[in-house]
């Protein structure tokens, strides 16, 4: 919300010293957030005035259209003479007044102004587009021209409000009121002491039957609904300067002054308007869910077909308005160049459920200013005044007559009241503010207050974020300043620390890192798309998703399953920006659905929930294991003057998952293994044994070309992800260290020849069982295939095995006698024979 200083000050009287980043100062005291203070007008110097175009001569010979002018600027100039100015646009002539900067004045960004000759004639300053002078757009893109009225010679500067302050305040969802000028004074008087002047207090005419017809039929969706009529407005009347300066120092263009109005009206009072041309709409107007299919062209253009929850605003030709959210193309006002347009409208000022417009808004994607108030919640009881506000200002303004006929409908509600003890405050802030001071506090943010040691609040309309005991508390303990609440460190019992799961997901961290990945927070949000990018069988596990009701975007409305998705967009996005060598990791939770969905209990917060409550949500909520997943692509090393570089592949991603596993205190058994997003043929299995049983927890490899080309990633990519729960749950307990012995290794090297589909894991299993406790490692390092000396079918895999013995040196019967144990264990267990044998 941008809240430019000078208007602000009508509604409080501030001291005249007091400055924006003194008002800043203020509502960051009372718990508003102000971004930015901009300073308008602080790097212009005139002369800027006022001028009347006397001629204009057209040069011709140039690339583009050339005007020569004479321009009358009373004596602004020291001479009372016409100032010769050379100016390329075209909207304007003879007669109009515009605005002129004169030589020795100064522009925004520094541009100083100097008589210079151009296009062969001497230009004596220059004529003023609202680009030149930082006023924000007009939709001309032109030169700014005035209305008549105004004198040659007048002061620019002044006339065009060309210095102030603009506050821009980030308001957060609760504070819908704050979108409004009336709502900002109100925080401002709050902060300052000072009285407000509410401009919704007005002298609204009472309903009665000869107003517009009206039928909303849903109540719930629609409590309040006011409509006007004003007739006879003049097509020519355009909005004042004041007005247009104000919207464009509020961040919005002027367009007609119909519609500036109700922009003015609702920037002003907080309450969105829309203003239809009377001529154009059929009948009555009713509000009501839409129908299935319905089509409804917007004021963008844009036609769309609606839903059954959207709620409309309807003649008896069907939709008009996507309510709360935009108008209809049909009943537009009309604002033509040739002063034809609308001259009668209907005025609609209504109060709407804010789940209802927000959905909408969301389901069309499709913001407005009028959709971010509403969502936010706006001022049932502000309708009338600011439909009054309207008729009165384009009574003023446009010459129109206001109709006697006024309509409300209005459905039955009463104001909601909060009972709360005197001194909940005092408990929740750990400070006495006394009831004094909270019934003061409450009745500076417009609550209605009763009671003594027990109060009765009634909360005013225009905060429906008031809703609890704890919120009245935060009212009263932000205004009494945040500053002021006493800091005291929390003390831990001691002898606590990390538990065993946190010191294991660091030590990966740590070891990942180390390893030369990255760490990547990604979004746990995705769509369900996703998975067939991924190649996932359509009755794949992971394809059962938790929807969430209100997701932060439509494309991304379930939690993920796997951590894939969003470090392969992570890997995408840095390859796109020219960082091609890309070693990434995640560890973060997954989300996995379990039995039918049910509706999670609303835990108490003003006690300790019950182990009942506790579990009743615990059983409702999806499992969420932890999961470690990595992505790599381009170089694991890079090339240079020391030799060439190393590519990543399939086995740097197996190495990541060893990696991962030795960090929780186990050992993987790697296989080979098909699974969605990975290549068929480099795919490996990721095993752990727990319990006794032998459980897939992951799978690594390199990325099937139809997933890399779905994702529009680097060839070759490769992945790992596992379930780290499990891998946990496998492991021994505490990571023991390592005995170093002071003895001699001896290493004996073996080659198998095998089949070619039996896995190198099974050969290094029955290597490891048959050698027995003086095998300290063993590592593949050779693998080798060739029809002629192996036979058809045929690989030969070549093992390092290390012996050694804690209490002495192995001679070398004992090392190759544990080798040939190891052999035969092979050659019993996987068919293996010694090559060369």
């Amino acid at each position: 919300m941008r809240v430019p200083l000078s208007w602000l000050r009508e509604y409080v009287d501030l001291p005249a010293t007091e400055t924006g980043r003194d008002v800043q100062a203020k509502l960051v005291g009372v718990g508003l957030e102000v971004e930015t203070v901009e300073q308008l007008g602080a790097d212009l110097k005139g002369p800027l005035v006022v001028g009347q175009v006397l001629t204009i001569e057209e040069l011709e010979g140039f690339k583009k259209p050339i005007r020569f002018c004479t321009v009358d600027v009373g004596t602004a100039n020291g001479t009372g003479e016409p100032q010769e100015i050379v100016c390329g646009a075209r909207n304007f002539q003879v007669g109009d007044k515009v605005v002129v900067v004169l030589p020795g004045a100064e522009l925004p960004g520094g541009f100083a102004i100097a008589a210079r000759k151009t296009y062969g004639k001497t230009s004596h300053g220059m004529i003023c587009s609202t680009d030149e002078l930082g006023m924000g757009d007009d939709g001309t893109h032109g030169i700014i021209v005035l209305p008549p009225e105004h004198e040659a010679g007048t002061d620019a500067i002044e006339l065009l409000q060309l210095v102030d302050e603009v506050l821009d305040i980030a308001v957060t969802p609760d504070r819908g009121y704050c979108l409004s000028m009336r709502g900002i004074a109100r925080e401002t008087a709050t902060a300052y002491g000072l009285p407000l002047r509410d401009p919704a207090l007005l002298d609204v005419p009472a309903p009665n039957a000869h107003g517009y017809s009206v039928q909303v039929s849903d109540p719930m969706a629609c409590d309040r609904f006011t409509a006007r009529t004003v007739t006879g407005l003049s097509p020519e009347a355009r909005s004042p300067i004041w007005l247009q300066r104000r919207l464009q120092k509020a961040g919005m263009r002027p367009i007609s002054l119909a519609v500036d109005v109700t922009n003015y009206v609702m920037l002003e009072l907080g309450q969105p308007l829309h203003a239809y041309d009377r001529s154009l709409v059929r009948g009555a107007i009713g509000v009501r869910r839409a129908l299935t299919g319905e089509k409804l062209t917007t004021l963008d253009g844009t036609e769309r077909t609606l839903d059954a929850e959207d709620l409309v605003i309807t003649d008896e030709r069907g939709p008009i308005g996507l309510a709360g959210v935009m108008g209809g193309a049909d009943t537009e006002i009309a604002d033509h160049a040739d002063g034809s347009g609308t001259t009668d409208v209907v005025i609609e000022a209504a109060h709407f459920d804010a789940r209802t417009i927000a959905r909408s808004s969301r389901r069309h994607k499709l913001s407005s200013e009028a959709s971010k108030r509403f969502e936010r919640g706006t001022d049932p009881q502000a309708t009338a005044a600011a439909a009054q506000r309207v008729v009165d200002l384009l009574v003023l303004l446009a010459g129109g007559t206001a109709e006697q006929g006024v309509t409300e409908v209005i459905a039955p509600g009463a104001p909601r009241t909060i009972t709360i003890p005197a001194d909940h405050p005092d408990k929740v802030a750990g400070v006495a503010y006394g009831r004094e001071s909270v019934v003061r506090r409450l009745q500076e943010v417009g609550c209605d207050v009763y009671g003594q040691d027990t109060l009765t609040v009634t909360v005013p309309s225009w905060r429906p974020d008031l809703t609890d005991p704890n919120d009245l508390a935060e009212e009263v303990i932000r205004l009494e300043g945040y500053e002021n609440l006493p800091s005291t460190l929390p003390k831990p019992p001691a002898g606590l620390g990390l538990t065993e799961r946190q010191r294991t997901h660091r030590r990966v961290g740590r070891a990942l890192a180390g390893a030369g990945y990255v760490e990547a927070l990604t979004y746990p949000f995705i769509g369900e798309g996703v998975f067939d990018q991924l190649g996932l069988d359509k009755d794949d596990p992971k394809r059962r998703v938790v929807t969430l009701v209100n997701p932060l975007s439509d494309e991304e409305p379930a939690l993920r399953t796997t951590l894939l998705p969003g470090l392969l967009s992570a890997l995408r996005r840095n390859d796109g920006r020219g960082s091609h060598d890309l070693a990434l990791f995640e560890t973060g939770l997954v989300f996995l659905p379990h039995g039918e969905p049910g509706v999670a209990t609303r835990l108490p917060v003003d006690r300790r929930p019950t182990a009942e409550e506790i579990a009743s949500l615990t059983a409702v909520l999806p499992d969420q294991p932890r999961h470690a997943a990595v992505v790599l692509a381009g170089a694991r090393e890079q090339s240079g003057w020391w030799g060439k570089g190393t590519p990543s592949i399939w086995a740097d991603a197996v190495e990541a998952a060893r990696a991962v596993a030795h960090e929780a205190g186990t050992e993987l058994t790697v296989e080979q293994g098909q699974y969605g997003p990975w290549h068929p043929g480099r795919c490996a299995a990721l095993y752990v044994v727990i319990d006794g049983v032998r459980t897939l927890v992951g799978h690594a490899g390199e990325l099937h070309p139809r997933v890399v080309k779905a994702f529009h990633l680097p060839a070759r990519t490769s992945a790992m992800e596992l379930d780290l729960d499990l891998v946990e749950r496998a492991s021994a307990g505490v990571v023991q260290a390592p005995r170093i012995s002071t003895f001699p290794v001896a290493t004996q090297d073996v080659a198998l020849v095998v089949g070619r589909d039996v896995p190198a894991a099974a050969v290094e299993s029955a290597l490891r069982a048959g050698a027995g406790e003086l095998l300290e490692s063993i590592r593949l390092f050779d693998v080798y295939e060739n029809a002629e000396q192996l036979g058809a079918d045929k690989k030969s895999l070549a093992y390092a095995l290390r012996f050694r013995a804690g209490d002495r040196t192995l001679t070398v019967e004992e090392a190759s006698a544990a080798r040939d144990t190891a052999v035969a264990r092979a050659a019993e267990t996987t068919g293996a024979v010694l090559r060369g044998a």
